[in-house]
């Protein structure tokens, strides 16, 4: 199984605030200590100061965290959800240890002392890693350097023998968990994970090549030049694959679209229990069925669901539902079997394989090694991943990729305990368990084990209990025990705020932010009962203009055809403001350049080049003034806008003030897609509502389409065929562009399938390899620059909005003095929780 979209560009989000919890800046990474001439410290709380306090007795009452829903995926393989992950977090360690701004601390067993925000802070964590590229031999060295006093959690000590066996973990052909380490190009990782060498594997890529071109119902005769063996073995392998591109859509839809079960007429407890339900959800969700419908577009409640190819009745509400065979059986026929469109159509991938190329690896495991070239010896191990000490791994891959030292981070795992020391022999290529099967490290999904700041004792109830690690590196926590109890959005405010939980981390929304005041004497958000610490989501809400389908004459990269998208990005932009303030207050924030607030890449204010979005006319004169009123800056992005329609080829009649005609292949009506519910629940619904108004004025007709849920948009950009849409996106640590500008990936053209805006540039391509192959921040900041400018020359995307999330504490229960100081979205309130302290 592949996971949708978790490198570089973690999902598109499509759903009402990008709500993801900062408590995910907490996952993985190390510690820090203050190194200030003064112990009184910012602490990023508002309203509140700290002083850090490193020793005291054992606490003995515990802190209760208020978490959404677990779903009980807790190992450091396979832990997927925010939450899970966070159970990880807490009972394990990371090679890479970062800093409150996401840099890397290279030299962190002695650490670093590195600034923020006004003060030094001392980072450390259990690995140095060093970075070493020869450009003359195209090799990049990564060398970890372990601590020699590290333990898990049941005394036993932390070695190289462990980073190995994680690593080969990952790397196994049959790992299927979201960590996407088969796409760093280490050296020789695909000759093992398909057991040949190139010239073999090139000629079984072949064979699979010539099966499936010949068909599903070609008939094996002797002069093919392939088995009937292999043949059948090749279309069971295919079968197998695409299920599992299924089987990610599915566990997408779980997670990200449960709140649409009520859809289908029965519970969130149905969908958690019933995998028939969980289907039926991923098929409605992805357009595979769809319900009966009155005139007024209510779902009929009293006829089956249709399925969308096959018109297959299903009788959802008296709970007869599709199985997973259905699910495939239906998009095997709309697709004809053809895996190709199958997966550029429907599949979200990330920089994985294709489902036809995850079948080629898996047909080319199964047979290459049989072949007699190999003399049935297999390839033994990765060349790249090497053991130099009981201290020392090296990793060596192909070239230079800035983002591989992320890719490269795992959380360490205990080889006695998640494999089998019987069967790890470094020396002989054991790697503590068998080839291809990783069902023993599977079998301790729900019971986590690691050298983190706690241990796990048990998930019952809804709540994940843990205790202190008293072999902890950095030295057993004060507070003895912590859960981590199951709260609904709408009970995390009232929990901390009636002593039911110590902290939490609410949607930050104007409700929210209200009722927290509320209960506070002082009536701010943090104050004697509720403490609030903000900061910027690690994602920006933006508007998409498809270069493909926006254009003059089918010429995307025209001048006429960026005057066009500048037109209506104009008149978009300027009721940016508007729109932002009315719906998040004070939570959010209008951006100009489509890159997170949060990333080291992002151009400052500050900057002598930084611009606001849209805010020039066609030469290059700015279009408002700083005292001009927001009705004056309507009326002014109007007459700019015509300005450009003119210059795209537009005819203007100045009589009427209107555009009458609109030049060959562009259009008076433009569909703008927002997912809002059908019923306008999206925080730039007010935004593309105000400037349809104005559109009308100048003769231009925005269509806005609200879908009943986001399956429509998602459906219109698998298929590229949108036109504008609202949407968000989630950013890493490393602002690497390539999956989402770089021309390789355009909608269908095999790469990760997520340049939705089908910008293709010669000059930003080279631009965006240039920023990615670099380590000078200078440079890449300014390399990057040059990218958003190119882009926003393109208008493919108005930037509109970065949102605030929020950790809230109480200060009755929490000494505060002790949280640690300047929370970031790099950095987390479970950093320093060993010092943590209550009352």
């Amino acid at each position: 199984m592949r996971k949708l979209i978790i490198n570089k560009y973690l999902s598109l989000i499509l759903m009402l605030a990008m709500a993801v919890s900062l408590f995910a800046a907490c996952a993985s990474k190390e510690t820090t200590e203050s190194t200030a001439d003064t112990t009184t410290q910012n602490s990023g709380i508002e309203g509140i100061s700290t002083e850090q306090t490193p020793t005291g007795s054992r606490e003995e009452k515990p802190l209760v965290v208020g978490y959404s829903a677990f779903t009980e995926t807790f190992s450091p393989f396979f832990a997927d959800t925010t939450q899970d992950s966070d159970v990880v977090a807490m009972t394990s360690v990371s090679l890479l240890t970062t800093d409150r701004s996401g840099d890397i601390v290279y030299n962190a067993i002695d650490g670093e002392k590195l600034p923020y925000a006004g003060t030094d802070y001392e980072y450390k964590g259990i690995a140095d890693v060093d970075v070493n590229y020869d450009e003359a031999a195209g090799k990049t060295v990564y060398t970890w350097t372990i601590r020699d006093d590290v333990m898990f959690s049941d005394g036993e000590l932390m070695t190289a023998d462990d980073i190995i066996f994680s690593y080969y973990v990952y790397s196994d052909p049959s790992y299927a968990g979201p960590r996407t380490m088969r796409s760093v190009p280490i050296l020789g990782l695909n000759d093992y994970r398909t057991q040949t060498t190139r010239a073999v594997y090139d000629k079984y890529s072949v064979m699979l090549d010539a099966i499936y071109a010949a068909g599903e119902d070609h008939e094996w005769a002797e002069s093919d030049a392939w088995t009937q063996e292999q043949q059948d073995s090749m279309w069971a392998i295919l079968e197998e694959a695409w299920k599992d591109d299924l089987q990610a859509i599915i566990n997408y839809i779980v997670s990200d679209y449960a709140g649409y079960i009520n859809h289908l007429g029965t519970t969130s407890e149905d969908l958690e229990m019933n995998e028939d339900v969980q289907v039926s959800l991923a098929m409605y969700i992805w357009g595979f069925i769809e319900p009966a419908k009155d005139e007024k577009g209510e779902i009929k409640q009293d006829e089956p669901w249709l399925t969308k190819f096959t018109e297959t009745p299903f009788d959802i509400f008296n709970s007869e539902y599709p199985t997973f065979d259905d699910f495939f059986a239906e998009t095997y026929a709309t697709y004809e079997g053809n895996a190709e469109l199958f997966y550029f159509v429907e599949v979200l991938p990330n920089d994985a394989t294709t489902t036809i190329d995850d079948a080629r690896n898996r047909f080319i495991l199964e047979w290459g090694h049989k072949d007699e070239e190999m003399d049935g010896k297999g390839i033994p191990n990765i060349a790249g991943i090497k053991k130099l000490s009981d201290t020392v791994v090296e990793v060596t891959i192909n070239g230079f990729d800035a983002a591989a030292v992320y890719n490269l981070d795992i959380q360490v795992s205990p080889l006695h305990y998640y494999g089998d020391e019987s069967k790890y022999d470094y020396a002989n290529n054991q790697f503590g368990f068998d080839f291809n099967d990783i069902s023993l490290i599977t079998s301790k999904t729900t019971q986590p084990l690691g050298a983190g700041p706690y241990r796990f004792i048990k998930y019952d109830n809804e709540i994940v209990y843990f205790e202190a690690n008293e072999h902890y590196y950095k030295g057993e926590p004060i507070i003895k025990n912590v859960y981590f109890k199951e709260t609904s959005d709408a009970e995390k405010v009232t929990g901390v705020g009636n002593g039911t939980l110590d902290l939490a981390d609410p949607s930050f929304s104007e409700q929210a932010r209200e009722a927290i005041k509320g209960y506070n004497v002082n009536g701010e958000i943090s104050g004697d009962t509720i403490a609030t610490t903000t900061v910027d989501f690690p994602g920006y809400g933006y508007i998409g203009l498809n270069a493909q389908t926006v254009n003059v004459s089918g010429i995307p990269y025209s001048e006429e055809s960026k005057n066009l998208r500048k037109a209506l990005a104009t008149i978009l932009s300027v009721y940016r403001e508007l729109t932002v303030s009315s719906y998040f207050g004070e939570q959010a924030s209008v951006i100009h350049y489509p890159i997170s607030n949060t990333s080291w890449a992002s151009p400052q204010p500050t900057d002598e080049d930084y611009k606001t979005a849209f805010s020039t006319t066609i030469d290059g004169s700015d279009i408002y003034t700083s005292d001009m009123e927001p009705e004056a800056r309507y009326e002014a992005a109007k007459s700019a806008a015509i300005e450009y329609f003119v210059a795209a080829g537009y005819s203007f009649d100045e009589t009427t003030g209107k555009l009458t005609k609109a030049p060959l292949g562009a259009s008076l009506n433009y569909e703008i897609i927002i997912p809002g519910e059908g019923r306008g629940n999206h925080p730039s619904y007010q935004l593309v509502t105000e400037a349809k108004k104005s559109f009308e004025e100048i003769g231009i007709n925005l269509i806005i389409v609200d879908p009943d849920h986001s399956n429509d948009l998602l459906e219109k950009l698998r298929t590229a065929t949108q036109k504008l849409w609202v949407a968000g996106w989630r950013t890493e640590i490393d602002p690497d562009m390539y999956s989402l500008y770089h021309s390789d990936n355009i909608v269908g053209l095999g790469g990760t399938n997520l340049n939705h805006y089908h910008i293709s540039d010669t000059q930003l391509d080279e631009l965006i390899i240039e920023a990615r192959t670099g380590d000078d921040r200078t440079f890449r900041t300014q390399t990057y620059k040059k990218c958003l400018d190119i882009i926003m020359d393109w208008a493919v995307e108005v930037p509109i909005y970065q949102k605030m999330e929020a950790i809230i504490f109480s200060p009755e229960r929490i000494d505060m003095e002790t949280v640690t100081p300047d929370i970031t979205s790099f950095w987390g309130w479970m950093k320093d929780i060993e010092l943590l302290q209550k009352h």
